[in-house]
């Protein structure tokens, strides 16, 4: 193989890595756990106890509060919720917060289709729920605090709305009286104000705390490289993240297991779950322990904060103040939470990945465009202008080059011709005249590999931004997240049947209009130059763009909208350059000369 066919080999590779790499190369970090933690008996619940699912002050799992935490159903009364983004309720058992719906989201595309749930409570099929309530410490009784099948009083009537808070009493009739006030904005934040009055001979001292519970793996779980779901807390400025297979490494049941995986806040922080576009996750005032534990015997997820101790004086009352978030992951309601309401790097909680210094801005840039011209598919498109403005100097340079190497392209084949075999002297002397002619042979790789770092990110943006998620473009593209639903086996539409589903073993070969106007704008590309007469290069150079139109058939309509729109500007960009410097591309002829046959020589030479 000459070097020729090694370059271009080499090229088609780097081609290949634009589509494939991100499933190879770039898993989600590995979590640092802290090796010092310390273990303590507490830790791990008796695996025989129907519970040990509750926090206990001295951060262990408290057993004798945790009895009937599993009731196959919850018949306790509930409080609505009613918000401009939320539907839900709240059990008075335990008060939780275990039902949550988003009104403005929905499963499909269909707008009579289901509210995407957030929350479901127990006897669902997935329960998934948050807890608030106090540990008991100092020799104070686990009976003494409310646990979770405490039934708290509300007033009659009562509803949760942006501007009509509740408050929940329960008295243990020994002293100490516990409300928890819990109000909701218009959008997915909730603030919870637990307290406790004191009004026995003695003082206590109580650990207030929160947590969150998910039954079981969620059912619509992803399992892809390049999206997060699982576990996801920031503790003092440091993001960390978990999926749900390596969360069961902190399962409590198991004596010879790792401990629960805490890691004590000084300052700010916050602990949760994250899935695909939505999340639920604690966020304390201040310092806290954040605690993430798995329970075998249940199959439950659990994240915890507990707070300080409280010492709370006979006669006195002590209230402490939390947040959670339970909702979308929209960007711009993530950031006001983080500018605004001063929850640390809360826009870290969309995964931006490891190119998150490309991806953040790359997605700001889209939001900003969508801001005035309202469609994410023209944003898309006007994202893509931007972008190959901003690197025009570059891709004006590379194909002034590639433009003077085609001028060279008679002296090369005279120097080939010249050398014979001697192949040390074909590069020699090769090297010597691009150096008299100050070319770069390798300038036309630049843009190929400044291509593949935006690719990846704007992939990311469109995959796992919400914005994204139901947008629709035009006409058939109803959601640039997901591939084009139109088909070639049907005539797109025309005939009376239905296009294959993705599951299908024919769907790679269901191609839509978008992938096919993609392989057609690559193919156009190529017909800027002849083909090579090299029949091996000639021949990688034929299946290319039909190889990339079905590898990005299944990719999402935004990304390929991208690259159409890419394409078309770098043929116009490059057709223009090479005008501009002598070199002028017979683009029809070229397209002629493909579609001849080759004709055998006459006698068979």
């Amino acid at each position: 193989m000459d070097n020729n066919n090694k370059n271009l080999l080499l090229a088609t590779l780097l081609s290949f890595v634009v589509i494939v790499v991100w499933f190879v190369l770039f898993p989600p970090p590995e979590p640092v756990t802290d090796p010092n933690a310390s273990v303590t008996t507490e830790d791990r619940a008796d695996p025989a106890s129907p519970g040990g699912l509750l926090p206990a002050s001295d951060g262990g799992t408290n057993d004798a509060t945790a009895a009937g935490t599993e009731a196959p159903a919850d018949s306790a009364p509930r409080i609505t919720i009613k918000t401009p983004s939320l539907d839900g309720a709240i059990s008075l058992r335990g008060g939780r917060l275990d039902q949550l719906l988003l009104k403005n989201y929905r499963k499909t595309l269909d707008p009579e289709s289901p509210e995407v749930e957030i929350l479901s409570p127990i006897g669902n099929e997935n329960p998934y729920y948050a807890l608030y309530g106090w540990a008991a410490s100092g020799g104070l009784s686990a009976d003494a605090v409310p646990g979770p099948d405490t039934l708290w009083q509300a007033p009659a009537g009562a509803e949760i709305t942006t501007d009509r808070p509740v408050t929940l009493e329960w008295s243990n009739g020994a002293g100490l009286t516990f409300r928890r006030e819990i109000s909701v904005d218009a959008n997915f934040m909730f603030t919870i104000t637990q307290s406790v009055e004191n009004t026995g001979a003695d003082a206590v001292t109580l650990h207030p705390y929160g947590l969150i519970r998910r039954h079981g793996t969620p059912s619509n779980l992803k399992k892809f490289f390049v999206l997060h779901e699982g576990l996801i807390r920031m503790s003092d400025g440091e993001l960390q993240e978990e999926d749900y297979k390596g969360l069961t490494k902190f399962d409590i049941d198991d004596r010879e297991g790792a401990p629960a995986d805490r890691i004590e806040v000084a300052e700010s922080g916050w602990i949760g779950f994250t899935d695909h576009y939505w999340m639920t996750t604690l966020i304390p005032e201040g310092a806290f322990r954040s605690t993430a534990k798995y329970f075998e015997a249940q199959d439950i997820f659990q994240t915890e904060a507990v707070m300080p101790a409280q010492s709370v004086a006979p006669g006195a009352t002590v209230a402490v103040t939390s947040r959670l978030f339970a909702g979308a992951k929209e960007w711009e309601t993530i950031r006001d939470y983080q500018d605004k309401a001063g929850v640390v790097r809360f826009i870290d909680a969309i995964d931006w990945g490891w190119f998150f210094f490309l991806t953040k801005p790359i997605f700001s840039v889209l939001h900003w465009l969508h801001s005035f011209i309202g469609n994410m598919g023209w944003s898309i498109i006007a994202l893509t202008f931007l972008l190959k403005l901003i690197l025009f100097p570059l891709a004006y340079k590379s194909y002034a080059s590639m433009a003077r190497m085609k001028e060279l392209q008679p002296e090369m084949e005279k120097i080939k011709e010249k050398a014979g075999d001697d192949r040390q002297k074909v590069q020699q002397e090769m090297m010597a005249l691009y150096k008299k002619k100050k070319v770069n042979p390798a300038a036309g790789c630049l843009p190929i590999l400044l291509q593949i770092p935006i690719f990846f990110s704007l992939y990311k943006v469109i995959f796992v931004t919400l914005e994204l998620r139901h947008a629709p473009w035009i006409g058939w593209i109803r959601d640039l997240s997901a591939p084009d639903p139109s088909s070639i086996l049907n005539l797109f539409g025309l005939l009376p049947f239905a296009a294959p589903d993705a599951s299908s073993p024919i769907a790679i070969i269901s191609l839509g209009i978008l992938p096919i106007l993609l392989g057609i704008s690559m193919w156009l590309q190529q017909k800027l130059n002849p083909a090579p007469t090299d029949a091996t290069q000639a021949m990688i150079f034929a299946w290319m763009p039909w190889v990339f139109m079905f590898m990005l058939g299944s990719f999402a309509s935004g990304l390929v909208i991208y690259w159409i729109t890419n394409n078309t500007i770098t043929f116009t960009q490059q057709y223009i350059i090479m005008r501009s410097h002598g070199y002028h591309p017979d683009v029809f002829g070229n397209i002629r000369k493909s579609f001849r046959r080759k004709k055998p020589a006459e006698g068979g030479k």
